[in-house]
């Protein structure tokens, strides 16, 4: 790609947007403010910097111009001071560098690698907060004239709540009281953070068996017998002939888990719930959002929008139909990739210092980074896998 440059000369105000593809960069040429913001378009992948040889490196013609881009040299700080071409800081013409690529895997991916890139060969951009992800809006809801960017489902979400609480009554109830608006509001908040767990963990941990444990299951692994209980207890609440829950004992690893096994088409698909799960945050979400719901619905439950009601049985399905209702009166647009905004829009959202959202890439610990780069992006397989298992549970409220 080429470099639209920008008017101002002093780096400080300075920022470059490394843009992937050239419908989105011809989209961020027309919206930016010239003044200030520098387009880069990248065509095509960035190489995998973590396995390339340098003489590979410096061959790519995407390596090159984005290395001239930033007139700052390239190479290892301090091998050759003579050398006019090795890495200064002080030549470096953008104080930001903000990396911007489509919300699917493929952004996901060139967004790694000139991670890895700027980690491996100019790590100091990285340690003095150079270096920036912007954060394009996934989805534009609108209601009339209003319109709305939303960054993520978990927004989405958030938003179609408060369209459908406005003027939504929860009889929980046969003669029970309306609930009141803020503590429906504060209920339906704490559920849909549950959910989003249960979705993001939908492969480690089979989906019903977490919805069962937001219906008030309670699952206690401390001894043989405490384990078979609430394996039988899930299996009951569950209550799917193609699903069986059982309860394990790990004699290498001393722990007990819940094993649950789904046989579709007769092939057997195995999940699991263990002790490290209930000690997660995102096993202590399921539970606060379970002792919230706890005996909240009784027989005779109605959810009323408007003119409308529907009689529901549990909190989940009162929810689903309030927000069917109003995603019905929403238009609501999915962004596949930022060509897909008109110049106007991708200013807007993701490049009006004014209103968008950036995170600043840092590295507290260089030697805990380097060794997760070098997990995720070299050739081993197995240290990869390894990694990925062992902190799926960890990973909560990930803001990337």
């Amino acid at each position: 790609g080429k470099l639209a440059d920008c008017q101002e000369r002093d780096p400080a105000l300075c920022e470059l947007y490394l843009v992937e593809g050239d419908s989105a960069g011809g989209s961020a040429k027309q919206g930016r403010d010239r003044k200030f913001q520098a387009i880069l378009p990248l065509r095509g992948k960035i190489l995998n910097v973590e396995r390339a040889r340098f003489d590979k490196l410096i061959a790519s013609q995407e390596i090159v111009t984005l290395i001239t881009a930033l007139g700052a040299g390239f190479g290892k700080v301090g091998v050759d001071k003579d050398d006019k071409d090795a890495f200064d800081i002080a030549k470096l013409r953008y104080h930001r560098i903000i990396i911007m690529t489509d919300a699917d895997v493929d952004g996901s991916h060139i967004r790694t690698l000139l991670l890895t890139f700027f980690y491996r060969q100019m790590p100091e951009l990285v340690e003095r907060g150079h270096i920036y992800i912007a954060q394009p809006p996934l989805y534009k809801a609108k209601q009339g004239k209003q319109e709305h960017y939303l960054k993520d489902d978990h927004e989405l979400k958030g938003h179609l709540l408060k369209v459908a609480l406005n003027g939504a009554e929860l009889t929980p109830g046969v003669n029970a009281p309306p609930l009141a608006a803020q503590t429906f509001e504060n209920v339906a908040r704490e559920y849909l953070l549950a959910e989003a767990v249960v979705e993001r963990l939908a492969r480690l941990i089979d989906p019903s068996a977490l919805y069962a444990m937001l219906g008030g299951v309670r699952v206690e692994l401390g001894t043989e017998a405490a384990a078979t209980r609430s394996a039988q207890a899930l299996q009951d609440a569950i209550a799917d002939p193609e699903l069986r829950v059982e309860a394990r004992y790990d004699a290498a690893a001393e722990t007990r888990r819940l094993t649950i096994v789904r046989t579709h088409h007769g092939t057997p698909h195995v999940t699991a719930l263990d002790g490290d799960f209930l000690a997660s945050g995102d096993g202590a979400q399921i539970q606060a959002a379970a002792d919230v719901l706890q005996d909240l619905i009784q027989p005779g439950a109605v959810i009323k929008r408007g003119d409308k009601q529907q009689a529901v049985k549990s909190f989940k399905e009162a929810l689903d139909w309030l927000l069917a209702e109003a995603r019905s009166s929403i238009a609501i647009q999915r962004y596949k990739g930022l060509g897909e905004m008109n110049p106007a829009q991708l200013w807007e959202t993701t490049m009006d210092p004014g209103a968008r959202r950036l995170l600043r890439v840092r590295i507290e610990d260089a030697v805990a980074s380097e060794e997760i780069f070098s997990t995720l992006m070299g050739e081993q397989v197995e240290p990869r896998r390894a990694f990925i298992e062992s902190n799926a549970l960890g990973v909560r409220n990930l803001d990337v």
